[in-house]
């Protein structure tokens, strides 16, 4: 390690630089070192404050030191009870992990607060002070709910119901409050006549969520209180399952005195039907009810003390959990973020309508006021994407993704609110004339899944930065409780969407809660449904089994991806006997005689075999009449690759070996018999051995993006697919974007091209949301379609230039493009911190500032003609390790360092 303060690097290629060392204190400073700060970020499962962690909670921590080049060599935890007293001490553990460390100590008691704090150790062994203490809550196991799941009876096929339960609180100060529930399908608690929590249920009610919420703040020692629900259950449909409807609620009190006092849902509660009236479906079988609101039948005053509920129901009683289907339930790690939010323009019509406009697609519920309502006046409202010539919102099933985006609601007298429980995708909203709303009375609820860090980009060309945006809005606004198809239409989680998602939202967002969950339930869909190794195409769901084969050929590739980006080995051992199975079954439908995956089993329709890329439209012309298929057979390769290197990781070396053997024996026949005499790969082989006469780009951008095409090769295919343009729907994409990753020029005018397909036409078409093709407004495809934001990964890695190598982002690649931008700026939220960028190219200069977390190595490329055009500043500095195609290559630590080449 170069310990200068400044230095010229004047080594010849290939040979390390010399220390130059420079006067002044700076470098005794450096020697002698500081002992690390104390370490700060400190989560659970990945959340700071968790109120349901089962099993061995896994700590996580940012290690910090005023030092450069520093890592972390060794960590020290103790997690103490309530009283105070230590329940497990580490001790000092020689580790450079930060992440998903595992308790090790005594099982811990169920529905109790504990504390915990970690301290750090540097390179040279001096330790850090304690981190300031944080908090965990443990969760429910099923027996030890003691509460009883409850229903309003009634044969309405879109259940709304309130619950309500009068009780006293305990005369003793309140030290803790915490309220457990779960609900079929959605439900929003409610507290003393204050909403405290809302949320979705859209799980197998054998394998459901349940969610803890902290109300210690909301009940008073002494003091009457009521708690209740509104739940929604509206049967099966895209990402709903089958099941029942029910409540289960537990809530428990401690106080001062040692005493708990334990609420709970049972035969003494009272139900009733919520005021929403019997309304058509948006949509298909698959869709959510239209919501119609009767404000004269609503009980004003229902979740509060006091309130007559004589004439309310007895709750049907299921039973006590586990009752009925209600089999096991686990705790919620995932959480929505809520955001009230304003139109930024509000016309109003000659009709006397007013129109909101929220600027962009959102998913959001619409929130209207009505201040002085008109007792028995019915209002209309639309929502929708598009808006009409003369300014009305459009009803065209083409313009909303064939969904009905009405709303109405029946005033009573006086003032009031509209606000419906389910959220849709829509940017604007009529709201019918004589209603007696005015422009400052129309909202939204903004939500989506929560997420606590964002990465920034801006370049040089603003089309980049207008594309970086609309990727990242998108992911975040297709990320819910689940990943989502659309949040208009088709809401359920695709697998195939939730890979393309998940990837964008881990790149732009550091977000890993909804990609466990999602890789949790994809796990258990094979569980469920296929014991020959395959996935469900979507989890969880109405229609029971359903596949599509290249759907699971994805999911080996997107949990090492998940693993490298996170370092989380819990999650990759739960997930490798899944992944063996998919590569089980991929070999399996290895021809003898051909070598190739041919006919690989799955998929109905237009799916039969493998998707390739969706809508049909998007296929570009791809010859889907072929047995063995390229895009298929290089998914396979990934299939094998990325299971052998989970087995490396786990230490099974055996299958490991044996898997990259079958890889690399796949990736030849590849390459002998999927390609033309000019190396371009067709689509496939027919069934009776013939090559087939199309050569698309999506078989050749897979071919390069996954490592099968050979580097003698790589040029010529490379050209061969950035000839075409975009030939691949927003589903694959990213792919092309990597595969020209080496041409980054290219990568520019993909992204910023106005008139082809891609983002620059979304966004000069007006378009706020990814869609489902290129071509949607012409096709009626969707206009929120989150998978094209995946391509935002592709963004950092060739145009900002950082790539992670190393598991757990203990190590990154600094590479700035040669071509396509003069300059970019931007942060990575990264496992183990941000990594912040700049870069900037004048004339034959360039300059890079880089900043790398503590407990990060990074290998940084300079564009350079040798090693002595480069100035490199910054207290820690770096070693030239050599040139490599055009750069000169450093590695460096932590800290601010500053690169200068100079071409002159």
């Amino acid at each position: 390690m170069i310990r200068s303060k400044t230095f010229r690097v004047a080594a010849a290629a290939g040979l390390s630089a010399a220390v130059v060392a420079l006067p002044g204190t700076a470098q005794a400073a450096l020697k002698a070192g500081h002992a690390p700060q104390a370490p700060a970020g400190l989560t659970v499962g990945d959340q700071a404050r968790p109120l349901s962690v089962e099993g061995a909670p896994l700590f996580g921590w940012t290690p910090r030191d005023r030092d450069p080049g520093e890592v972390q060599s060794a960590y020290e935890i103790i997690v103490r009870g309530p009283s105070g007293t230590a329940v497990w001490d580490s001790g000092r553990v020689r580790s450079g992990s930060q992440e998903y460390v595992r308790y090790a100590g005594p099982s811990l008691a169920p529905e109790t607060s504990y504390t915990w704090t970690v301290r750090t150790w540097d390179a040279s062994g001096k330790r850090s002070p304690w981190a300031r203490p944080a908090a965990f809550d443990t969760g429910l196991s099923d027996r030890d709910w003691q509460a009883t799941w409850i229903r309003r009876t009634t044969a309405d096929a879109d259940d709304y119901t309130l619950a309500r339960k009068d009780f006293t609180v305990g005369g003793s100060k309140v030290v803790r409050a915490r309220v457990h529930i779960a609900a079929g399908q959605q439900y929003a608690l409610h507290l003393n006549g204050e909403t405290v929590d809302r949320g979705p249920a859209f799980e197998y009610a054998d394998d459901g969520f349940y969610k803890t919420v902290d109300v210690t703040s909301k009940v008073k020692a002494g003091r009457p209180a009521t708690i209740g629900a509104l739940y929604h259950w509206y049967g099966s449909g895209q990402g709903r399952p089958k099941g029942e409807p029910g409540l289960l609620v537990r809530l428990v009190i401690d106080h001062a005195d040692g005493t708990r006092q334990v609420v709970v849902t049972d035969g003494t509660w009272k139900v009733t039907r919520a005021p929403w009236k019997k309304a058509p479906k948006r949509n298909g079988d698959a869709g959510d009810y239209v919501e119609d609101i009767d404000g004269t039948a609503a009980p004003l005053g229902w979740d509060e003390p006091g309130h007559d509920a004589s004439a309310w129901q007895d709750p049907q009683v299921v039973g006590v959990h586990p009752a009925s289907g209600f089999k096991h339930l686990h705790g919620q790690e995932t959480a929505l973020s809520y955001q009230a939010v304003r139109p930024v323009k509000v016309t109003r019509l000659d009709s006397g309508a007013l129109v909101a406009d929220f600027g962009k697609v959102i998913p959001a519920v619409p929130v209207v006021r009505f201040r002085d309502g008109v007792a028995g006046r019915h209002v209309d409202m639309h929502a929708s994407y598009v808006l009409n010539d003369d300014g009305t919102v459009s009803r065209s099933k083409d313009d909303n993704q064939d969904t009905d985006l009405s709303y109405g609601y029946t005033q009573r007298a006086g003032d009031q609110t509209f606000r419906p429980l389910t959220y849709v995708g829509f940017r604007y909203l009529e709201i019918a004339p004589d209603a007696g709303a005015e422009a400052g009375d129309v909202s939204a609820v903004l939500q989506h899944d929560e997420v606590t860090r964002g990465g920034r980009l801006h370049t040089s060309d603003a089309g980049v930065n207008a594309a970086y945006d609309l990727m990242a809005r998108s992911a975040l606004y297709g990320s819910q409780s689940q990943f989502l198809d659309t949040p208009t239409r088709e809401k359920g989680q695709f697998l195939g969407d939730s890979v393309d998602t998940s990837l964008a939202m881990m790149g732009a967002y550091g977000e890993r809660r909804l990609t466990r969950q999602a890789i949790r339930e994809f796990i258990a869909s094979q569980a469920r449904y296929w014991p020959d190794g395959r996935l469900n195409a979507v989890y969880p769901n109405g229609d029971g089994k359903r596949d599509i084969p290249d759907y699971t050929e994805m999911f080996p590739g997107w949990i090492w991806d998940y693993y490298e980006q996170s370092g989380d080995a819990s999650t990759l051992a739960e997930a490798y006997p899944v992944m063996s199975a998919v590569a089980g079954y991929v070999r399996r439908y290895i021809a003898e005689g051909t070598g190739l995956v041919t006919n690989l089993e799955g998929g109905s329709g237009q799916y039969r075999y493998g998707i390739i890329d969706w809508p049909a439209t998007m296929r570009y012309g791809h010859d889907m009449d072929t047995a063995a298929r390229t895009v298929i057979n290089v998914l396979g390769v990934d299939v094998l690759n990325a299971t052998a290197r989970a087995a490396d990781a786990l230490g099974r070396n055996g299958d490991a070996e044996a898997l990259r053997k079958d890889a690399g024996t796949l990736t030849g026949n590849i390459n002998a018999k999927l390609r033309r005499s000019d190396g371009v790969y067709i689509d496939g082989l027919k069934s009776d051995g013939a090559q087939s006469t199309h050569a698309s780009q999506i078989a050749n951008a897979y071919a390069l993006a996954y490592g099968v095409a050979p580097a003698d090769g790589r040029e010529k295919v490379e050209s061969y697919i950035a000839g075409l343009g975009m030939q691949m729907g927003p589903m694959t994409a990213h792919r092309l974007l990597e595969a020209l990753g080496g041409r980054p020029a290219d990568v520019v005018t993909r992204l910023t091209d106005t008139k082809g397909p891609g983002w620059g036409n979304i966004l000069a078409r007006g378009g706020t949301f990814t869609w489902e093709s290129w071509d949607a407004p012409e096709t009626g495809q969707s206009f929120s379609h989150p998978w094209g934001a995946t391509s935002l990964v592709e963004v950092q890695q060739t145009l900002l230039g950082v790539t992670v190598t190393a598991p757990a982002s203990a190590a990154v690649r600094i590479r700035p493009p040669l071509t396509g931008l003069d300059r970019a700026s931007g942060t990575v939220p990264l496992q183990r911190g941000d990594v912040g960028v700049t870069w900037k190219r004048a004339g034959r200069g360039f300059s890079l500032d880089a900043d790398i977390p503590v407990n990060v190595r990074a290998e940084i490329h300079v564009p350079a003609r040798s090693a002595g055009d480069v100035h490199v500043s910054g207290p820690g500095g770096a070693r030239f390790t050599g040139m490599k195609d055009g750069y000169a290559v450093f590695e460096a630590g932590s800290g601010h360092l500053t690169f200068r080449s100079d071409h002159r």
